[in-house]
């Protein structure tokens, strides 16, 4: 198992969140459908977030392109720390793991409540 950290924008509490992920190959072909759970820890029982292409949460750009979106209304909810995503691609039988999985910082903004 390998890792690798790259630099991308923190979760601010109560504010809505985009990141669009880039693969080197074809990671996310057209049609396909995904489905990726935000929790707290990867071993934590509460879904903080789902995210699938059908309720826009993972949309896809390209074939090596997908934008992760997390409604504001699903931040608020969100602890100061951070959580964990991966992404399961569901139109194929058996549903595929892509075999990644992100940790994203989370942290209270100095502007809020507005």
């Amino acid at each position: 198992m390998s890792s690798e950290i790259h630099e991308g924008p923190a979760i601010m509490i109560g504010y809505a969140y985009r990141l669009r992920l880039e693969a080197e190959g074809v990671l996310f072909p057209e049609g396909a459908a995904f489905v990726g759970q935000v929790r707290q820890s990867p071993r934590a029982t509460e879904v903080l977030a789902t995210l699938s292409s059908a309720n826009g949460g993972l949309v896809r750009v390209a074939d090596h392109a997908l934008d992760l979106q997390i409604v504001a209304s699903d931040t608020a909810g969100m602890e100061v720390g951070s959580v964990v995503i991966d992404v399961v691609r569901t139109d194929v039988s058996p549903d595929l793991h892509l075999g990644f999985a992100l940790e994203i910082p989370v942290l209270l903004p100095v502007t809020r409540g507005l």
